[in-house]
């Protein structure tokens, strides 16, 4: 049976207002310039709809020399222009439509439905700016399932990591109750951080069965200069947080883990970064940041995983 679900939040609430406000700026400039000049109207109207792509396609760049002595060989241009058209469009949906307007769509289930009794639950943990509507297509699919299973709804938005322990530590011992079952957690971006921060509690480590990252910037990323909010700060190459985060942990914990990551992130700069030493590191390769946390692949693997109850396969 779902539960009653929460409010938006703030992050749905301020995806709204750029969606909607971005919309009204390139419509009014429709309006006003294409009785007087046609061509530059369009051309406003591309490079405000079309800004990001420009952004996107600089961060390839920057991944491309950034990793040009990564573990795997660096992509082609071709790889990256298809990764580049890739997060082009799935951006656009998930910032745009599924996490300002959706992220409700598919409730929270802390009862196991048809077939799912007796199966371990799973708590879904989002990246940065981001909530649980990225995790739609996912949570369609625990829900056929039967699976117990809760979306975070990570805030304050741009506050520290340490501020979602507390969230984490909540999600986790709720589907435990339902399912009587230490759950998986599966985590996008910063989520991985946050569950790692997580790990740190007293016990924490014994009441999880497994955590699954997807483009974590495990060791940092060069994007995290460009940005003043505090988690961001903390993701930064280098940074005194993620030193720590690391200092903290026994080195068997990563066999806990299983990381995807990609050689054409345009956010984990440099994409080794999403690699964490002695867990189950998993390539996909020509995958950008958001698609990567959507591709087939990867959720069919984890979702295998689940059932079977094992994480195997180490690269």
């Amino acid at each position: 049976m779902p539960i009653t679900q929460p409010g938006p939040g703030a992050t749905a609430r301020l995806l709204q207002c750029m969606t909607l406000s971005t919309l009204a700026v390139a419509s009014l400039w429709l309006w006003w310039w294409w009785p007087r000049a046609p061509l530059l109207a369009l051309a406003g109207l591309a490079l405000g709809l079309g800004g990001y792509a420009w952004v996107l396609a600089l961060e390839l760049l920057a991944q491309a020399w950034l990793s040009r002595r990564g573990p795997v060989a660096r992509p082609r241009a071709s790889r990256l222009l298809r990764a580049w058209a890739r997060e082009a469009l799935t951006a656009p949906r998930v910032f745009c439509w599924r996490q300002p307007f959706r992220s409700r769509a598919v409730p929270d289930q802390l009862q196991a439905g048809p077939g799912g009794e007796g199966r371990r639950g799973v708590v879904l943990v989002h990246g940065f700016a981001c909530n649980r509507g990225l995790w739609n297509p996912w949570l369609r699919r625990l829900r056929a399932e039967g699976r117990v299973f809760l979306a975070l709804n990570l805030e304050p938005v741009f506050g520290s990591i340490d501020a979602y322990v507390t969230q984490i530590e909540d999600a986790v011992a709720r589907v435990s109750v339902a399912t009587g079952l230490p759950p998986v957690l599966v985590c996008h971006s910063m989520g991985g951080l946050a569950a790692r921060a997580w790990l740190r509690l007293p016990g924490a480590e014994r009441r999880v069965h497994h955590v699954v990252t997807i483009a974590t910037p495990h060791r940092g990323t060069w994007l995290g200069h460009f940005s003043a909010a505090v988690n961001a700060r903390q993701m930064q190459l280098g940074s005194a947080w993620l030193a720590e985060l690391a200092s903290q942990e026994p080195p068997a914990r990563a066999a806990r883990f299983t990381c995807w990551y990609s050689d054409c992130d345009n956010v984990v700069l440099p994409y080794a970064s999403a690699m964490l030493q002695g867990a189950r590191n998993r390539l996909v390769p020509g995958l950008p940041h958001v698609a990567l946390a959507l591709c087939p692949q990867v959720i069919e693997a984890t979702l295998e995983a689940i059932r079977q109850d094992r994480f195997d396969g180490a690269a």
